[in-house]
């Protein structure tokens, strides 16, 4: 089931109350990008801005984990996000961060969401209107609902990776085999022991994934039954998501997202690190 519509869509569904546009832009740490400062320069009208790093648990010590529920819901609320409209996600890479924010949203329990089909870089390729500075809504009831299972914890993903059971990394070969360093200092190279490989990159297309038929033969070749227990896992939980919403759209049932990633494993001493490719 495709969970995007398109720039055409949401020009025509602009105005209606029922939906909320958000802006969940987020960039790499090395990428020399702010993805506030992109927004204030001009957004789609009526974007609200999602910041990954400050809507989350701050005190964890770990980039953008999940918060409990209840800080949550007074998160979104505070930005005028309402759990039973239909949401609209983008971001101004095409399709990179929003699926991290459909997620989000999704364990949260809001009651619809979509994903804007090449995000930001298509509407401005159309000449579609933009806003310049911060869109305020007014404070509105977001009752969120944790799905606790579809996070995987660190205890969790060690005791998966123990017993040969599916996980799936996110990120590009060379870092998944440790050839590479990671972008995000004082972390191991390499991948957790008995994951296997999935650039989330590849199952991209013109800003949405590819057709289901290919994300399927994608991830079977990478050695997952999409019919069994998937955890999904990158560098911080970002690009997981993308994993999560290609398993989602292929009818994958029982999909968890490893929230602290390799930010998580490569940064502990007690993780067991893997390098060269899967096996």
């Amino acid at each position: 089931m495709s969970r995007f519509v398109t720039t055409q869509w949401l020009a025509d569904h602009l105005d209606d109350p029922e939906f909320q546009v958000i802006d969940a832009s987020w960039h790499m740490p090395n990428s020399g990008r702010n993805a506030h400062a992109e927004y204030v320069a001009g957004h789609i009208p009526g974007a609200i801005f999602f910041d990954l790093d400050k809507n989350a648990d701050t005190a964890s010590g770990l980039p953008h984990m999940l918060p409990d529920a209840e800080t949550f819901s007074a998160m979104a609320g505070a930005l005028g996000i309402a759990s039973d409209k239909t949401l609209v996600v983008y971001d101004e890479a095409g399709l990179f961060s929003a699926p991290r924010a459909w997620w989000t949203f999704t364990v949260m329990g809001a009651r619809d969401i979509k994903i804007l089909k090449g995000g930001g870089p298509k509407w401005r390729a159309e000449n579609r209107p933009l806003e310049t500075g911060d869109s305020v809504a007014p404070p509105a009831a977001f009752d969120a609902k944790l799905d606790s299972g579809a996070i995987a914890r660190f205890e969790t993903v060690l005791a998966a990776s123990q017993a040969g059971d599916q996980i799936l990394d996110a990120r590009g070969a060379a870092r998944f085999t440790g050839e590479t360093p990671e972008p995000r200092a004082g972390l191991k190279s390499g991948h957790i022991p008995s994951s296997r490989n999935l650039p989330f990159d590849t199952l991209i297309a013109d800003g949405a994934l590819k057709p289901e038929a290919e994300l399927e033969q994608a991830i079977r070749a990478a050695g997952i039954d999409p019919a069994k227990p998937v955890i999904t896992s990158c560098g911080s939980g970002v690009t997981a998501a993308v994993l999560a919403l290609a398993l989602d759209t292929i009818g994958a049932k029982k999909v968890a997202l490893y929230d602290g990633s390799w930010t998580e494993w490569g940064g502990r001493d007690d993780a067991p690190v893997q390098t060269g490719p899967a096996r």
